[in-house]
């Protein structure tokens, strides 16, 4: 019997994975995608190679390309952008690691009760929760973003619209700052050259500009797998789960499984979680394990499909409700001069409003930056009165840029200064994941359907989406824009959360303020189903690995009689020496 078994080893499952196994516990980490090992030989900068939701290497679907892509049921119009694989979708973010906004949490919202979602606030301060944020910080690491031109005139823009700068890392004004990123700083020639022949490690070290954020991250080449420029976890806490037993006191290293599809959880009569049932996926192969304490890291599709497909208990009605996206939008500004959108990290600067949302400075590459352009809610940009001058939104246009629009727009991809919208949208059960009705089920069981009413949102959220999006339109006016488009998104899931939430009251909440189940004992949630609301509108990976870092300390203190780590000793991080000797000794 295993002492935990952890299902997922995305952005929360390798977090809680390796905190356990650095205390001396046995964990098994199962992974129903395949495992990045070679970043350098596995990924390329072929936007399509990685980003093709069919059959792309950034999808969710096996390891095998040549098989279709794992089924799910979207009846809107819509995109939801998760992975498959050790790393999960970390593997493809843009390494982007701001704190919550406290007013999410519990205790602090009182001050405004119209500010945020206070019927589904988290179950504890915000104060608790930061020196787990400090630990992973510390862990990844986390670090000011290296920023470029971009970034530049974007924080001149924010000063033209009177914002003060920000320079701590909480959240406590409307205000603007370079991004808390896990993307290391570039050293030595790198960000200093466009000469592949001296981008090699050790001689160019962290970012080297490369501009290829979302085809995910195999730059300095050369370089070990953990001293990979963007932090994603299978570069940061694998490596160091892997190895464990080399560089802590007590660790053991952890047993590390892909191509395993959990597909049951396997209760005793007093509803204990007591194993897990997976499926093979080259081989067809169904395997039980037992262990003591169990954690679902599936993501906030899989686990209510799990869920539901275990016949667990869901007594108030709650497991996959409340799905949070933070009802994304974009406006871009073509600009009178060079940008550099193409250049440099994913996002290096970002503007706060509490109790709206925030707004990010993005920089893609121009395949993805004209798909993206092309995908709106509102139909062809200039029809159906969204696009006349001066109109509702004060862009120039609004809706899908295609033909001539389109190849103006792309003439000069580094004239574009694009802006991502994320807001701070309500908890709400109509948003939701529960098991298809239309579709047959596939290998692993009844497939999941995914719902979002992106036209009858709640109106705190609508209102957060149209302040942020006019937010946006003054700064680039601000800038001397040349044109100013918005593309008004459909359904555009990047950040998801929420679906097995914790939470004050039973019911609402599938989860305890411990992050345990309430109806099943031993079953623990660590990725972003837990998170109880937006979080304010921030990226959410932090949070989600600072509430598994919580997480697991709370397992091992209820369930192994341990005490707390957290406060009392300093995280080793994974950029340490020792984990780079672990690293090249187990030839990883």
């Amino acid at each position: 019997m295993r002492d935990v078994i952890v299902v997922g080893a995305g952005g929360g499952g390798a977090v809680i994975a390796k905190e356990l196994a650095a205390q001396g516990l046995d964990v098994l980490l199962l992974e129903a995608g395949p495992r990045f090992a070679e970043p350098e030989a596995d990924w390329d900068h072929f936007e399509s190679d990685a980003n093709n939701p069919f059959n792309g290497y950034f999808r969710f679907g096996p390891a095998d390309r040549t098989k279709p892509q794992w089924l799910r049921e979207l009846p809107q119009s819509s995109l939801f952008l998760q992975l498959s694989g050790v790393g999960g979708t970390t593997n493809h973010y843009q390494g982007n690691s701001p704190r919550a906004m406290p007013g999410a949490f519990l205790g602090y919202a009182a001050a405004d009760q119209n500010a945020y979602d206070v019927n589904h606030l988290f179950p504890f301060d915000y104060r608790e929760l930061i020196p787990y944020y400090e630990w992973v910080e510390q862990t990844l690491p986390v670090e000011t973003a290296p920023m470029g031109t971009k970034e530049e005139v974007f924080f001149r823009g924010a000063q033209l619209l009177g914002l003060p700068v920000q320079t701590t890392k909480d959240i406590t004004r409307t205000a603007f700052r370079p991004q808390e990123n896990a993307i290391l700083q570039p050293r030595g020639t790198a960000g200093k050259t466009s000469d592949s022949s001296k981008l090699l490690f050790p001689q160019a070290q962290g970012c080297t500009f490369c501009g290829h954020c979302s085809q995910g991250c195999f730059e300095p080449r050369r370089a070990p797998i953990n001293l990979k420029a963007k932090r994603s976890t299978s570069v940061s806490y694998i490596p160091m789960a892997l190895s464990c037993d080399l560089w802590s006191r007590s660790g053991k290293p952890v047993t590390l499984l892909p191509d395993a599809f959990a597909v049951r959880v396997n209760t005793d009569a007093s509803s204990v979680a007591r194993s897990i049932t997976w499926r093979t996926g080259a081989t067809g192969e169904i395997l039980t394990e037992e262990a003591r304490v169990i954690v679902l890291a599936c993501g906030t599709v899989e686990n209510p499909r799990l869920w539901r497909n275990s016949g667990l208990p869901d007594p108030n009605g709650w497991v996959g409700l409340g799905l949070t996206d933070h009802f994304v939008d974009a406006v871009t500004g073509v600009m009178p001069f060079y940008t550099g959108s193409t250049k440099g990290s994913g996002s290096g600067g970002r503007i706060d409003f509490p109790g709206y949302g925030m707004l990010e400075v993005v920089g893609e590459t121009p395949g993805l930056r004209a798909a993206l352009s092309s995908f709106s809610d509102a139909g062809i940009a200039g029809f159906y009165d969204n696009g006349l001058p001066g109109g509702p939104y004060g862009a120039d246009t609004v809706g899908r840029l295609i033909g001539k629009d389109l190849k103006e727009t792309m003439s000069n991809v580094d004239r574009l200064l694009n802006v991502d919208i994320f807001t701070d949208d309500d908890v709400e059960a109509q948003n939701r994941v529960s098991l298809s009705a239309d579709l047959p089920p596939d290998e692993h069981g009844p497939v999941p359907r995914i719902e979002i009413h992106q036209r009858n949102r709640s109106s705190r959220t609508v209102r957060n989406r149209e302040f942020l999006v006019q937010q946006a339109v003054r700064l680039l006016r601000a800038l001397g824009a040349i044109r100013v488009h918005r593309i008004n998104k459909p359904p555009f899931v990047i950040h998801s959360h929420s679906t097995m939430r914790m939470g004050l009251s039973e019911t609402d909440s599938v989860l305890d303020e411990n992050a345990e189940a309430r109806w099943v004992k031993r079953l623990f949630i660590a990725d972003n189903s837990a998170l109880a609301n937006g979080i304010g509108g921030p990226n959410p990976t932090l949070t989600t690995q600072a509430l598994a870092t919580r997480t697991a300390e709370k397992i091992f203190q209820r369930y192994f009689g341990g005490d707390a780590w957290v406060r009392r000793e300093t995280p080793v991080s994974s950029v340490d020496p020792s984990v780079t000797h672990a690293v090249i000794k187990r030839g990883l």
